[in-house]
């Protein structure tokens, strides 16, 4: 029988504990929009040099906790995974939390950090100006929380990350088969190295019988119904809002296949998905579907995904990048014969299709962890 002990969070888990930089040295960085909620681990992340100066410090293994408003409502939090050095820097916005040799289990403080018996009083603690609200560290650090032994905290963690391990892993394929796509996309549409490309005539820089044309009257994007408070715990249909997270309502605007661009953004890091089937949007999210019979939504995705960068530079806005259908309207995409666009459609919806089943399998799974997680945080699931 396992042991329960009322303890402080702090006398169990150290919080911003610290770790040695060497200035003008390179780091694994990252920042809080790296973080999507849900993913156990954050290994997508970039690398700077330590100039000295604040922001959070971490190793690997140790956990991330958005401190600010909405992002620790929308329970941005992960697990640090590292290599190289093992040590790294990040967004000011983090609390960092490490178990103690001896006391605490590194993946359990994970999952005790995730759940509402430190998420929910976090959000309570919350002060500072309305938008830039921040939780209380000191709040944090002097929760008192029922710690089972280690041995206990272990098999819990190991009963959890079962699950995260196999959603890492969809993750992984899924990130492949849209490699796959995307090479392919690229080597017909991009560098023109398509079947029989050897053959063809090419007329001011594309292959004869190609055309240049403005998304206008090739692209229809229509924006989503409902406002961000809408989303729900568990609906039975995906919401899109601007995040790169994918979320829950009870309703359906769209049924169908569609690529969805965010229409507004904090630091214009738009974001993009794929879906098929019954979903919502936010109300500034684009619900993007071709017009031309000669482009396909995976078409479509790539190339929207080629503009990212461009998007962000063109949209307007001081505290919020806003993309208009006015500035979409003017941006040119090429479109390609049909039996080409036809084939690469047939190909790419193939490798899509695949992705969104495991993208269904990971929600199915992140929904029976969840589900799981405060019974065995609580000891009401004996382990």
């Amino acid at each position: 029988m396992s042991k329960w002990e009322e303890k402080k969070l702090e006398d169990i888990i150290a919080v911003n504990p610290a770790v040695k930089l060497t200035k003008g040295e390179s780091y694994p960085f990252i920042d809080i929009d790296r973080v999507e909620s849900k993913n156990k681990s954050v290994t997508n992340f970039g690398e700077r040099v330590f100039d000295g100066q604040g922001g959070s410090r971490f190793q690997d293994g140790d956990t991330l906790f958005s401190r600010i408003t909405p992002c620790l409502e929308n329970r941005k939090i992960a697990m640090a995974k590292i290599s190289g050095s093992g040590t790294g820097f990040g967004s000011t916005e983090f609390y960092v939390f490490r178990n103690k040799n001896g006391l605490s289990d590194r993946d359990f403080v994970y999952y005790l950090v995730s759940s509402d018996w430190v998420v929910l009083p976090a959000i309570n603690s919350m002060t500072g100006a309305s938008g830039r609200q921040r939780a209380d560290r000191r709040f944090i650090e002097r929760l008192k929380i029922k710690f089972p032994d280690l041995p206990t905290q272990i098999r819990i963690a190991e009963i959890l990350s079962a699950y995260d391990d196999l959603i890492e892993n969809n993750n992984r394929r899924i990130d492949l088969l849209e490699k796959l796509a995307q090479d392919l996309y690229k080597e017909w549409f991009v560098r023109f190295r398509f079947p029989g490309h050897e053959k063809v005539k090419f007329v001011n820089g594309l292959p004869e019988g190609w055309s240049r044309e403005n998304f206008r009257g090739n692209i229809k994007y229509i924006t989503g119904k409902l406002d961000s408070n809408e989303m729900v715990v568990d609906g039975p249909y995906s919401f899109y809002t601007c995040a790169k997270t994918v979320y829950k309502t009870n309703t359906f605007c769209f049924d169908g296949e569609c690529v969805l661009l965010g229409g507004n953004n904090a630091t214009g890091d738009f974001s993009l998905f794929y879906a098929n089937g019954k979903l919502n949007a936010y109300q500034r999210t684009y619900i993007v579907t071709p017009i031309s019979d000669r482009l396909s939504c995976p078409y479509i995705y790539f190339v929207l995904k080629d503009y990212l960068q461009i998007f962000k530079t063109a949209s307007t806005g001081a505290a919020t990048k806003f993309l208009t259908k006015k500035m979409l309207d003017n941006f040119h995409i090429i479109i390609p014969l049909q039996e080409l666009s036809d084939e690469y459609k047939r190909v790419a919806t193939t490798l899509f299709n695949e992705m969104v089943n495991l993208q269904s399998k990971n929600q199915n799974l992140t929904r029976q962890r969840d589900m799981l997680l405060p019974r065995l945080m609580s000891g009401k699931l004996e382990v």
